[in-house]
């Protein structure tokens, strides 16, 4: 069952790919031969080596499916289609097509229309031949409602077998019923997809606000250019050149041939069934050790540090936080960082509730957020009708930080609680993405959260910072200077190292500073989930660079940076990645770790992820993915392994003393 989800994951993520990645390189063929030199190649020969790996990949995509089909049929689960139905199920899928599915569906006859419609983006379609003798056949095309009802419907069964049938395959059965007034002899039905191009166009127009020119920019992407078009390679040559005809897309590597079913993303929502070890072991999540049984979060974190890592703690204790700070008599405001939120949010709702209890609530919201900007104009309506103050991001800029800053009266005193993590402000992807947050309420840091947010307030106030590392002003400078420190280091003979866990890295300036650290004999180790434009291992260049990939459960997502500092090392986490949108595009934090226990936490983490497995893959100059191998004869699957350390932890007794005097040590430096 999970392998199905992957494979949804999987072609969700390509479609992402093509709407963004491939619609930029389509665009730049327009360019002529300035193109190569931005490009640093011919974009028409990028466009051929997609498309190759694209049909390579569709090929063994299509032969893990069938593989898969055939391990759930052995688990008598069976994905059924409408020529294999029995009179019982015929009979459901008719009665639920007429209840459900009728009233949706809207038919195009298209010898009717002078124009071929345009075809949506994230949508399947059913191309239709009705064939008649001696008679020129009528063609129909259909929106397959999938964003509307379930992909799947789970057909009723007397026995221990259990069969579905896609909403594309019960559209198919009741086809006569939808075409019932013409005579035709035979009809034929093809799955086509269109892939549009998803980056907005912005206006430059002083006269509109950037949220009216993002609304209209996000109207626009709904109607944009074709990038590609997927179709069933089992469609005939006739109906295939009629769609090419009409289509107009003139270049043979934008369609793609694939299998009977298209938008693979709606697999992610594969129904659940059968036995629960078809499925992953639960694994709730987690309350913090230190928050259980206290009534106030903010005490705590008066005392002392707290790193929440998800998904293996649970979220709650952010919607808490916040749910506390709304009700406090003594906290006089919130601000908070907005980049994506949950679709019903609970943040939200902690938001406006505190505005209720009489609180100064600021909520950045970046209205730039790929494919989320209608949601986040709608949230950021939603809050200013509550009496929320809503900031539009900065000017140039895209907030991509993760914060909240609690202001509390203590005594006649402002005291700042401060949140700064690696992920959004969603209860849904802190599920399913792996996260850091700090929660902290330590002055050095607190003050500097409050400095960004002056510069979120009012963008000529850059502030000032010696403990946060903020980007576009010091997050460049400051990391390459922290490499030279460990390239100085090595020279002189001393113990030199830098750990990165990242999601991507493509800057090339600090690349060439890895590589120049690695002849300098600093050992390095990465891990990079994503896009890993650092080569490790060359001889000469990064023999002592080594990476792998993790690709598991949960979407690798935390930003972790450690540098060995001559024993002094230095811990880091942060929303940023190594890439040049993020370090000179992007407002972004890393912050500090100086409480001894988190910074053994993310140790613990990493030398756990280091030692998978079973997930994880190494890095090299071949790209072959291979997984790692150990001289353990356990088997180390990290994600399995974290959530069990964190279990412990919250059942292990606690020291309060021991805390307590770490505490004091950091405050005291």
């Amino acid at each position: 069952m999970e392998r199905m989800r992957f494979l949804g994951i999987f072609s969700n993520n390509r479609d992402e790919f093509f709407r963004v990645r491939v619609a930029t390189l389509l665009r730049m063929t327009k360019m002529g031969k300035s193109a190569a030199k931005i490009l640093g190649d011919d974009p028409d020969m990028v466009m051929e080596k997609i498309q190759k790996i694209t049909i390579d990949q569709q090929e063994h995509f299509e032969h893990i499916y069938q593989q898969l089909l055939k391990e759930l049929a052995a688990q008598n689960i069976f994905i059924t289609n409408e020529k294999e139905l029995n009179p019982v199920q015929g009979k459901f899928v008719r009665d639920y097509f007429h209840d459900h599915v009728l009233q949706m569906l809207v038919p195009i006859m298209l010898d009717s229309t002078p124009e071929f419609p345009s075809l949506k983006d994230k949508i399947i379609y059913l191309i239709i031949k009705l064939a008649r003798k001696d008679k020129k056949p009528k063609y129909s095309i259909v929106e397959i409602p999938s964003d509307k009802l379930s992909r799947f419907l789970v057909l009723p069964t007397s026995d221990d077998k259990k069969y579905i049938i896609l909403l594309d395959d019960v559209i198919r059965y009741c086809l006569d019923d939808v075409f019932s007034i013409f005579e035709y002899d035979a009809v034929e039905s093809y799955t086509v997809k269109m892939t549009l191009d998803a980056e907005l166009d912005i206006e430059n127009d002083v006269s509109k606000s950037l949220v009216e020119k993002i609304s209209k920019s996000v109207k626009k992407r709904k109607k944009g250019q074709p990038v590609r078009m997927i179709y069933d390679e089992a469609m005939p040559a006739d109906i295939l050149h009629y769609l090419k005809t009409k289509l107009k897309m003139h270049k043979e590597d934008r369609y793609v041939p694939g299998g009977r079913y298209h938008n693979f993303k709606d697999f992610i929502d594969f129904p659940r069934i059968g036995r629960h070890d078809l499925r992953f072991n639960p694994m709730p999540p987690i309350e913090h050790r230190d928050f259980a049984g206290q009534k106030s979060l903010l005490k705590v974190i008066k005392e002392k540090d707290l790193l929440l890592v998800y998904p293996y703690h649970t979220f709650l204790h952010t919607l808490e936080l916040l749910r506390e700070a709304s009700i406090d008599p003594k906290v006089e405001s919130i601000k908070i960082t907005l980049y994506r939120v949950a679709n019903n949010s609970n943040v939200i709702n902690a938001l406006i509730n505190a505005v209720k209890n009489g609180k100064s609530v600021t909520a950045v919201v970046e209205v730039q957020a790929r494919f989320d900007e209608e949601a986040n104009i709608y949230w950021a309506d939603k809050l200013i009708e509550e009496g929320v103050k809503v900031v539009y991001g900065v000017p140039g800029l895209k907030v991509h930080s993760k914060l909240f800053l609690i202001t509390r009266n203590e005594k006649g005193l402002r005291v700042n609680y401060a949140s700064i993590g690696t992920g959004n402000f969603n209860e849904n992807t802190a599920k399913l993405y792996s996260d850091l947050t700090l929660l902290t309420s330590d002055k050095k840091i607190t003050n500097e959260v409050a400095s960004v947010f002056n510069f979120y307030l009012d963008n000529l106030k850059a502030g000032t910072y010696r403990h946060l590392i903020v980007s576009p002003f010091t997050m460049r400078k400051k990391f390459l200077k922290l490499i030279d420190n460990e390239i100085a280091n090595a020279k002189a003979g001393k113990t030199a190292y830098i750990i990165l866990k990242l999601n991507s890295i493509v800057d090339h300036e600090i690349i060439s500073k890895l590589y120049e650290a690695s002849k300098a004999r600093v050992k390095i180790k990465l891990i990079i989930r994503g896009t890993c434009s650092l080569v490790p291992g060359v001889t000469g260049v990064s023999e002592n660079i080594e990476g792998i990939s993790i690709i598991g459960r949960y979407l690798e997502h935390g930003r972790i940076f450690v540098f060995c500092n001559g024993g002094d090392e230095k811990y880091f986490i942060s929303s940023a990645d190594w890439m040049v949108r993020n370090l000179d595009f992007r407002s972004e934090v890393a912050v500090p770790i100086y409480d001894a226990e988190l910074k053994a936490e993310l140790k613990k983490i990493l030398d756990i992820q280091f030692s998978d497995n079973t997930k994880s893959r190494i890095l090299d100059k071949k790209q072959k993915n291979k997984h790692k191998q150990t001289d353990s004869s356990v088997l180390v699957n990290s994600h399995e392994e974290i959530y069990k350390y964190f279990k412990n932890r919250k059942s292990a007794v606690k020291n309060p003393t021991l805390n307590k005097t770490k505490i004091s040590e950091v405050r005291s430096n």
